[in-house]
């Protein structure tokens, strides 16, 4: 980060505008537009210059690109930190910088009404399809008290949701995490999710589009990652483990929750499942041949389906090349 482009960057109101609103949520372009009161593309260049300046980061999801706040005024890079924390005091004690915020926050609230009618449409579209699953899978809350029992007192620290679906998951153990990053393949799902975690700190909370096959992030990011009703879409479960092993931190954990082993092939043909559940054995050995160390099974019967908790932690070396090397073989 470099001073020139970041005091540039700083020097228009709107662009002090902008990184006020992202410190509060992440956002897209369009929404930026409609809170600002100014065209897509004139703010599309008022994004190009925070980007390029290191105060903001652009992220595609789909056709869309959401821009979230690059600095915080308690983190590196200090450069950046010391704009974030002007940009605070300039809020407080400028009274017109002060009233122009407070007037682009109420502006904000349109734009989560819209995410939430968003999201109530597209379950009323889809209300039958959901049901039937809901159904199948058991009531939620006695799955999600057993998911928190298997965690037992730890802290979650940077915890990978993947496939967040709804980020129910997500908002369930955003308490006990530092950091939640809510991953999904569907832009419509990331839309949903968003929608439910609009309410959750900016720097709490990151949504992004990705394929469980191929993950988009670096070795060791993450202390937790969770699979949650997510893994029997899996073709080959074991690569989709073997990217959840290389983004694990050396003693960080997995919980994968899904179905023990049925024979419901209704599932298999109306609702896309590649696999039919897991039976302990074979989680058990995915989850040692990815590079975990497979712990006792959390068991939910159910009518008609049972659902089954595994966790594990990560080794702190793993046999991950040969499941790699099969993402070749792929169609």
């Amino acid at each position: 980060m470099k001073i020139d482009p970041l005091l540039r960057a700083l020097s228009e109101p709107t662009r002090m505008r902008i990184m006020r609103l992202l410190a509060h949520m992440e956002l897209a372009v369009g929404e930026l537009a409609q809170v600002l009161g100014q065209s897509q593309p004139r703010v599309s260049r008022h994004v190009k210059i925070l980007c390029d300046a290191g105060l903001a980061q652009r992220r595609k999801e789909g056709s869309w690109v959401f821009l979230r706040t690059a600095v915080k005024e308690k983190s590196e890079p200090p450069m950046g930190a010391a704009a974030a924390q002007l940009l605070t005091v300039a809020e407080r004690d400028d009274p017109a910088f002060s009233a122009r915020c407070a007037e682009d926050r109420r502006q904000l609230a349109a734009i989560r009404d819209a995410r939430e009618v968003s999201a109530q449409n597209y379950f009323a579209v889809h209300a039958e399809e959901w049901d039937t699953l809901r159904q199948l899978h058991g009531a939620d809350g006695p799955v999600e008290n057993a998911l928190l029992a298997a965690f037992g007192r730890e802290k979650l620290g940077a915890l990978l949701d993947v496939g967040t679906g709804t980020g129910r998951m997500a908002e369930l153990l955003a308490a006990r995490a530092r950091h939640v990053t809510a991953l999904d393949k569907s832009p419509d799902m990331l839309r949903i999710a968003r929608a439910r975690l609009q309410s959750l700190p900016a720097d709490k909370v990151s949504l992004v589009q990705g394929d469980f096959t191929s993950l988009p992030f670096s070795a060791a990011d993450f202390d937790t990652v969770l699979f949650h009703q997510v893994l029997h879409y899996a073709q080959d479960p074991g690569i989709v483990l073997a990217e959840a092993a290389r983004v694990t931190r050396e003693g960080g954990r997995i919980a994968v929750v899904d179905l023990a082993a049925h024979e419901r092939e209704e599932l298999r043909e109306r609702h896309a499942h590649a696999r039919l559940g897991f039976s302990d054995e074979q989680m058990a050995a995915l989850l040692t041949e990815a590079g975990f160390a497979p712990e006792l099974p959390t068991i939910l019967p159910g009518d008609p389906l049972t659902v089954k908790i595994w966790t594990a932690r990560r080794l702190p070396t793993a046999p991950l090349s040969e499941i790699q090397d099969r993402k070749t073989e792929l169609p």
